[in-house]
């Protein structure tokens, strides 16, 4: 039963990381994998050395912090307020109505952002000018990008996030509120005393976890929002290895970005387990 599994990871997952080297070399097609000139660390020292590495580096590290402080903390919110619902059908519709948004493309997501925040026949924008408010270019705008962007995500991802606190959630005694009635205490403060140390654990290991992720902003939306006006601060390490990697078949080069990227998050997932075990918490290993 297990060999499927094996089987699956070992062919998919684990031979593909030979693929790493070719960052090492100055990957040629028809000279192949193997054959292609071993260059070290060529291509490392010429992303370094780009005039724009540290504007790409700020406008990832940016978002991927504006993920982190107003993206996670989302899902653990909602969690916590469909756990207080106590009429079965409500919580479930809510949960459904929630959940949709994730299997929406974002190519679908990004074209109702510019339904609504067009310039010419936005709606969001119209109604704006209806209010007497100045009309605002959004997708134009480089002090709206990140938080378009950050909202998209809130609104396609918080919903399915839910889905294992609240798995988490199921798992707490029930005597354990009743003692909390008993002693007087109300929903909020059993909320903070019961709930939340009993998924603490579970917030900490999906946190570590996200931060071995830190630098993926995802390619997909951000390409899609991108024009000549935000790219200042649109351009991240993914759209820019796609524009001067992929498209003009820099292998090698893309290659030995996506490996910085991932060296990165792999510290950074070691350093918050470190923290996390020091503050007496599981980790991930």
């Amino acid at each position: 039963m297990v060999t499927p599994g094996l089987l699956y990871f070992g062919l998919f997952k684990y031979w593909p990381m030979w693929g790493v080297l070719i960052a090492f070399k100055d990957y040629l097609p028809f000279r192949g994998f193997w054959n292609s000139p071993w260059v070290g660390f060529k291509h490392f020292d010429r992303f370094f050395h780009d005039p724009v590495f540290w504007l790409l580096f700020k406008n990832t590290f940016v978002l991927a912090i504006y993920n982190i402080v107003f993206f996670f903390p989302i899902p653990i919110l909602i969690a916590l307020m469909l756990n207080e619902l106590r009429l079965e059908w409500f919580k479930r519709t809510v949960q459904t109505a929630i959940y949709i948004p994730h299997f929406v493309s974002w190519v679908v997501v990004v074209g109702m952002a510019y339904t609504f925040f067009s310039l010419e026949n936005g709606i969001f924008t119209n109604m704006l000018v209806q209010a007497g408010m100045e009309k605002t270019n959004f997708l134009m705008s480089n002090t709206w990008f990140r938080p378009m962007i950050i909202l998209e995500v809130i609104w396609k991802e918080s919903g399915w996030g839910t889905i294992i606190f609240l798995a988490a959630l199921s798992g707490v005694d029930p005597t354990l509120y009743e003692a909390a009635k008993i002693d007087g205490a109300g929903r909020f403060k059993q909320m903070w005393h019961i709930t939340l140390p009993a998924i603490r654990s579970t917030i900490v290991i999906l946190f570590i976890l996200r931060l071995g992720n830190f630098l993926d902003t995802g390619f997909e939306q951000i390409f899609l929002m991108l024009n000549s006006t935000n790219r200042e601060v649109g351009e991240v390490f993914d759209t820019y290895v796609y524009s001067n990697g992929v498209q003009q078949g820099q292998f090698s080069f893309s290659t030995a970005v996506g490996l910085f990227k991932s060296l990165v998050g792999l510290c950074l997932v070691l350093a918050a387990n470190k923290i996390a075990k020091k503050f007496g918490e599981q980790g991930v290993y």
